[in-house]
């Protein structure tokens, strides 16, 4: 069935031209410049959302993406034997509230359009622990995208996350991850779906430490589709990272990372590769609330050149979580 004859779908291209799935999906002579991804929108500013802190970060001494907290931090001169925590807590809590401008609205090629939206988040990690080095991960997560000025393309997204972690101390602290995923993206504020992936993530992690502030990390992800409805938009995704994190204070950190993409669509003759580039910095006010600021810069070329675009999204984040 032609995508541009579903109703749902014929909102969002009415709307702003937005879905690629309606793009793959309709004859190639009918798409522009102005058709886009849902994907790569809640792809990119999702990744300014705050992440749950890894579930081995109490065993490498980090924390969060900064160094963890020690009683050594108060007095450098003082020489003080660290404490193990005890009592390990494998459940997350979180609630979120990102807030961006974004300068390219529908990432589209030419004719960019610019907003502010809004896209508050929550969810829950379970994280058992079953050996020293081998951790669980369990995450069901929600967002909502708002938008000021373009309020039809407003959208939801719902994750399912389930898999392992496994941290080699042997080997520079190699950290391998292995995560199902099922996402599904859906009108604003309802379940009804109009797009749907079931993916396997694979992940490795080499970090290099300088002190106790400061860490360089390089790594390499993939993450392959086991399948997604409609199926046009359908796609395996390949990228190399490298990200450098620094502790100012206790309370205040930074960091910075650049990615490498590459996109390979399963039932269309299409190739993307992106690069992006984000700063962030984080505030712990306290203990479970944090405020945080970030910036992402992405530019996407393809061989079909209507989907080339570049955005830069600047925006921050006020966050509460809880260990339990």
């Amino acid at each position: 069935m032609p995508g541009v004859s579903h109703p749902v779908v014929l909102r969002f291209r009415l709307a702003a031209r937005l879905l690629t799935a309606v793009a793959a999906l309709a004859p190639f002579s009918v798409l522009n410049a102005q058709q886009v991804s849902v994907q790569d929108r809640a792809q990119l500013l999702r990744s300014s959302t705050p992440p749950p802190s890894d579930p081995y970060s109490e065993e490498n001494g980090v924390d969060n993406g900064r160094a963890a907290e020690s009683p050594n931090d108060a007095d450098v001169g003082e020489q003080e034997i660290l404490k193990r925590v005890e009592r390990y807590e494998p459940f997350t809590a979180s609630v979120a509230i990102p807030f961006y401008y974004t300068s390219n609205v529908a990432l589209a090629r030419n004719g960019e359009q610019s907003d502010v939206l809004v896209a508050p988040t929550a969810g829950v990690t379970y994280a058992p622990r079953f050996t020293r080095t081998l951790y669980g991960s369990f995450t069901v997560q929600r967002q909502e995208f708002y938008y000021d000025k373009f309020t039809a393309l407003n959208f939801g997204s719902f994750d399912f996350r389930a898999g392992l972690s496994y941290l080699l101390p042997k080997a520079h602290n190699l950290l391998l991850r292995g995560e199902y995923d099922y996402n599904r993206l859906t009108l604003s504020n309802s379940f009804n779906g109009f797009f749907s992936n079931h993916s396997i993530f694979l992940s490795a992690e080499l970090p290099f430490r300088f002190g106790r502030a400061q860490q360089v990390s390089l790594g390499a992800d993939t993450n392959v589709s086991l399948g997604a409805n409609p199926s046009a938009p359908q796609r395996d995704e390949f990228d190399f990272y490298v990200g450098y994190a620094v502790s100012l204070t206790r309370s205040l950190s930074v960091g910075a990372v650049g990615r490498v993409f590459v996109r390979d669509y399963r039932s269309i003759s299409r190739t993307d590769v992106s690069e992006v580039f984000a700063l962030t910095a984080n505030y712990r006010i306290t203990k479970n609330f944090s405020a945080g600021a970030a910036t992402t810069l992405a530019w996407s070329k393809s061989n079909k050149s209507v989907f080339d675009y570049d955005v830069a999204n600047i925006g921050g984040a006020l966050s509460l979580s809880f260990k339990f």
